[in-house]
């Protein structure tokens, strides 16, 4: 049975938007895009729907999140200026006070936010990946859930190869048309140069995609560039020997055959001209963070160099330990606000359109996911979100690119689909005990005083 979804506004993000569109739906699948009255011709039996003061948009794409440290939430904000200091609490609270069942309501309330925001797709590293799984299956999210791999120690190479086989085994055995598993080693500063080349090769061969953090900081950079720094003093403390390749991370990373593997790349804020050509040359995609990025205080990734460089580019989050929110259009008004802060000698200023695509499409590409969803196209999966452009904020609306990126967040989605399921819809997550998870989330949190 075809039902039709109308709105003010329709933007498919690949063509011109739609003024007074609709959105043809049977079952999974987009059927039909276009004005009400040509879809209403088309379908002339079909049930109607008007969302008449919003706009339907594809769902929105996070291609970079930690759903499980969701009960971390302004958790870390004293050791904000000491990333090292940050990384140890987390690591710590992480590991010694919250249970495995705790990790799956704070991923699953995480994933409820995510709906909440009009977010149908995340890309999602954790180390108890299982549970991103869980969460993301029992809200109803499409995405990729990346199992990370720790290792500085090349002495323990292959025991933590066996480790990342078996969580990924028992993931994989878990997938279903929505969810799928990956493979994340950590970073260049927490797995050593030999796990990274087993864990090229292993991905290669099981066909997993890869995502990993990269040239996210001042002390990774200076541990691969000049075996220098907190990370690299805390490492000789430990009694690990750690090899420094001498190289930026893109190119140590280019060296290990971990761009053979066309990975997301998450954060590249310490790039320079010629890791963002090797990027690009490689294939591999990059998940823009801005909010984490400037929040820890890391600096601001070159957002115009990657687009002019035709690089694959989807935006995240990061977790909400590092970013207090997952709303996925403030992070894109805010990577917009920043690059043409930044990046003035670009020529021409970084556009709504540009990251609107980024949220988008090139999220789906990023995750691998473009020959399913990321635009309003007949024969997609309809992932779709709804935005009411009907706040004080919002009106008048004038140009509705603008409206979405510059003036909505995701407190005025009204409504998130995923492959023809609403999720979410008149303030509620449905098939989900919010009460619940709120509840226990709120004793969670007691743990982390």
């Amino acid at each position: 049975m075809v039902k039709i979804y109308s709105a003010a506004w329709v933007l498919p993000v690949t063509s011109t938007p739609i003024a007074d569109g609709s959105v043809a739906v049977d079952g999974q699948v987009i059927v039909g895009v276009g004005t009400r009255a040509e879809i209403g011709t088309r379908f002339p039996d079909a049930q109607m729907e008007q969302f008449s003061e919003g706009i339907i948009l594809p769902g929105l794409v996070n291609t970079h999140t930690h759903l499980e440290l969701t009960a971390m939430r302004g958790y870390l904000e004293k050791e904000e200026s000491d990333f090292f200091a940050w990384l140890k609490k987390l690591t710590l609270a992480r590991m010694f006070r919250l249970t495995p069942d705790d990790l799956t309501i704070s991923a699953t309330w995480g994933a409820c936010e995510a709906a909440r925001a009009g977010i149908t797709s995340v890309g999602d590293a954790s180390d108890s990946a299982i549970t991103s799984m869980r969460a993301l299956k029992a809200v109803g999210l499409r995405g990729v859930v990346f199992q990370e791999s720790f290792g500085p120690d090349a002495r323990l190479l292959q025991q933590n190869v066996e480790k990342l086989k078996t969580k990924v085994n028992e993931l994989t055995n878990e997938e279903t048309d929505l969810v799928k598993a990956g493979v994340s080693p950590h970073a260049p500063y927490t797995v050593c140069a030999p796990q990274l080349e087993a864990i090229a090769e292993y991905a290669t061969a099981q066909k997993l995609p890869v995502m990993m953090h990269a040239a996210e900081s001042e002390a990774e950079d200076l541990l691969l560039r000049e075996a220098s720094g907190l990370f690299a003093d805390n490492l000789k403390t430990r009694g690990i020997d750690f090899t420094s390749p001498r190289v930026s991370p893109i190119q140590h990373l280019r060296k290990t055959g971990i761009l053979d593997c066309k990975p997301l790349l998450a954060h590249c804020i310490r790039v320079d001209d010629q890791d963002i050509d090797t990027i690009a040359r490689s294939g591999s995609k990059v998940a823009h963070c801005p909010k984490s990025n400037a929040k820890l205080q890391h600096g601001r990734a070159p957002l115009a160099k990657f687009l002019d460089k035709n690089l694959t580019v989807g935006l995240g989050s990061d977790s909400v330990a590092s970013n207090n929110t997952c709303d996925l259009l403030e992070e894109a008004r805010f990577a917009v606000l920043l690059a043409r802060a930044g990046e003035s000698n670009r020529g021409k200023a970084i556009e709504a359109a540009e990251v609107l695509h980024a949220a988008t499409v090139g999220g789906a590409k990023c995750l691998g996911l473009s020959d399913q969803v990321g635009q309003l196209k007949a024969g997609l999966k309809a992932d779709l979100t709804v935005v009411s452009l009907n706040a004080t904020h919002q009106l008048p609306v004038h140009d509705p690119l603008a409206s979405i990126i510059f003036s909505s967040s995701g407190r005025d989605v009204v409504m998130t689909m995923v492959a023809g399921r609403e999720l979410y819809r008149d303030g509620r997550v449905l098939g989900v005990d919010e009460e619940r998870l709120k509840a226990r989330i709120l004793e969670i949190s007691k743990k982390l005083v």
